[in-house]
């Protein structure tokens, strides 16, 4: 007897999407600082609460162009200890990114930041308004 192959659909709920009114992202580019304003929900005794969590650091990488599936990585150094985060672009916990320097940089990807001791050249952006 030859076993069936196909998998038995389950019934799945899909969630409803809810629009979220989010800023056009702006240019990024690896070497600058940015703030990333990212959605947190925390979950206590009391319930789940909603709080926006600012995570300010230099930008390592760009990975995946304009793509659905397009990451930054972003660096920051805390009490002394160097902390990076990942951010999908497109992602819904995301609120906005707000640039705020750009450093003056002849690579695409920083990875020698992580040992580097020396201050980088910046540039100021002014912000848009």
């Amino acid at each position: 007897m030859a076993k069936d192959t196909k998998k038995p659909q389950s019934a799945v709920v899909k969630k409803e999407r809810k629009e979220i009114k989010k800023e056009p992202l702006p240019e990024l580019k690896p070497g600058m600082t940015v703030k990333v304003y990212q959605k947190i929900t925390e979950r206590g005794p009391k319930g789940e609460k909603e709080r926006v969590q600012i995570f300010e650091g230099i930008i390592l990488g760009h990975h995946g162009g304009k793509n659905p599936g397009a990451t930054i990585t972003v660096r920051k150094v805390s009490d002394g200890i160097g902390v990076e985060k990942i951010f999908p672009l497109h992602s819904p916990t995301i609120v906005k990114i707000e640039p705020i320097k750009q450093a003056k940089v002849s690579k695409a990807k920083l990875f020698y930041l992580r040992d580097y001791k020396k201050r980088l050249k910046e540039v100021r952006i002014e912000p848009k308004k």
